[in-house]
């Protein structure tokens, strides 16, 4: 009798395990489909402008400022998180929300701004991809910045906003990954070089000190703050998440194309699922099914890739270039020499190859960034590849002036102002997405058909005092780098 209770129990606890079993796979199979938009965000968080902070943070400071790169990615994570329930709640990304909701004034502004990130982002994508070409295969600086247009006809052939489906979404996700992918293991490797180095050491670096105020430390930490926080990725953040919900609710019925879709179905099937895409709102099922799914895969991607990749090149610049007099204030071909002659020559070649990795796979989201930006605020109907030449030639036209006039000095110092201006610009762009997310009247949804009722979705009090307070940082930590880089200014005359 003993022998069959004991039987039984051991059945229940199997069977209770197999459930619970069961359960994680759902959940993780669930999670797989949501993994993609993360990792297309990541890739504004390591691109050649995080090269030259980091560097240059690193040989500076040390360590000190990985804190700030902590401190950055926390606030990037909350500002996407912000992105993803905009754009899930309201069915709109950030560009679209501005032109419906904001006077008409304000938005050409805010379009300017959010203009003027995005060529700032593509001058370091430009020059970083120009200069890894240059030092890797001795293409001339001045036809590497030239070369740097051939993502063009990448983005051409892949990237057509609302009108592609889910699975060429998916590959081009996966092609975007694999570049992410390769710049983290040739980090890997770059670390596994470092001269020995105490652990207890750089872990603190992740903590605040009077040390990230030593050497001009808060005007890299800006730098920092705008390479980590890139504007044109709030943009981004906010789009990607469409399509998947687009999925969910046509495939269980909750939404189907409206009329004015449906008089455009003897054209091709790419225009009616851009004009689906441009007049669709998420029912509250989709939000359900996506909103927590999608946080928790940015949230991870950033918390691995994207702060592993930048912790990395300010370590690796710490532990190798800190108290070298030749790397303070060093371009990236002085910090390729140094990896090289300190540590091997693989080591400066292997950080030279992600450099490359990342140039490329920035300057193909930023295409995306351009693109959703252009015609989210100016309802401009044009080509990705089209799109794509016009900024890049704002982009490449400066720097080949640079590269042919003044030398590869004048380069480095481009591409970190590049890195200010994104921070300077970062406050007037995060206002509105905070804006936006707190008013419940765009927050908002209809759930009469299965709950009677309408929904609120608008940020609770402590959400968007953290909102407020992440802004105010973000602006208090430029006016702070102003005033001390005019104070540094003022000495030196």
């Amino acid at each position: 009798m003993q022998t069959s209770v004991n039987a039984s129990g051991i059945t229940g606890k199997v069977s209770c395990i197999h459930k619970m079993f069961k359960k994680l796979l759902n959940v993780l199979r669930k999670y797989m489909k949501f993994i993609g938009p993360g990792l297309m965000v990541s890739v504004a968080y390591m691109d050649p402008g995080n090269y030259s902070t980091a560097v240059d943070a690193g040989a500076n400071n040390q360590f000190s400022l990985l804190f700030i790169v902590f401190l950055s990615n926390v606030i990037a994570i909350f500002l996407q998180s912000l992105c993803i329930k905009l754009g899930s709640v309201t069915g709109l990304d950030l560009s679209r929300a501005c032109r419906r909701y904001l006077p008409k004034w304000l938005n050409i502004i805010l379009y300017v701004f959010a203009e003027a990130a995005i060529i700032a982002t593509d001058v370091a994508e430009v020059i970083g991809t120009a200069i890894a070409l240059n030092i890797l295969i001795k293409i001339p600086l001045a036809a590497g910045v030239v070369i740097t247009v051939i993502d063009v006809f990448f983005v051409m052939l892949a990237y057509k906003p609302g009108s592609s489906s889910m699975k060429f979404i998916r590959l081009f996700e996966l092609a975007v990954a694999a570049l992410v992918v390769g710049v983290c293991v040739c980090f890997c490797v770059e670390l596994a070089f470092i001269p020995p180095t105490s652990a207890g050491k750089v872990f603190r670096g992740f903590l605040p000190s009077r040390k990230m105020f030593e050497n001009n430390g808060m005007y890299m930490a800006t730098s920092i703050l705008g390479a980590t926080v890139m504007p044109h990725s709030l943009f981004l953040g906010s789009a990607l998440v469409q399509p998947r919900l687009l999925e969910f609710d046509i495939k269980n019925g909750y939404y189907a194309a409206a009329s004015s879709d449906e008089d455009l179905s003897e054209k091709s099937g790419e225009v009616v699922m851009e004009n689906t895409y441009l007049n669709y709102r998420p029912t509250m099922s989709a939000i359900q099914y996506g909103l927590k799914y999608s946080i928790v895969e940015l949230a991870v991607t950033l918390f691995t890739f994207a702060l592993f990749v930048n912790s990395a090149i300010l370590i690796v610049s710490g532990a190798t270039l800190y108290g070298s007099p030749e790397a303070v204030g060093a371009d990236l071909y002085t910090v390729h020499d140094l990896l090289s002659k300190n540590l091997a020559p693989v080591v400066g070649t292997i950080f030279m190859l992600a450099l490359l990795l990342s140039g490329q796979s920035a300057g193909i989201v930023c295409t995306m960034a351009g693109q959703i930006v252009s015609e989210g605020h100016l309802q401009w109907k044009i080509k990705p590849w089209k799109r794509r030449i016009v900024t890049r030639c704002i982009s490449i036209i400066p720097c080949l002036v640079i590269s042919l006039c003044i030398g590869r000095s004048a380069l480095s110092k481009a591409l970190n102002a590049s890195q200010v201006v994104l921070s300077l610009l970062l406050p007037f762009l995060v206002a509105p997405l905070i804006l936006f997310t707190c008013r419940k009247s765009i927050m908002n949804v209809d759930d009469t058909k299965h709950s009677g009722r309408t929904i609120n979705m608008a940020n609770n009090w402590l959400t968007s005092i953290i909102a407020f307070a992440a802004w105010l940082f973000i602006s208090v930590l430029n006016v702070y780098a102003i005033v001390q880089l005019g104070l540094s200014h003022g000495d030196v005359s």
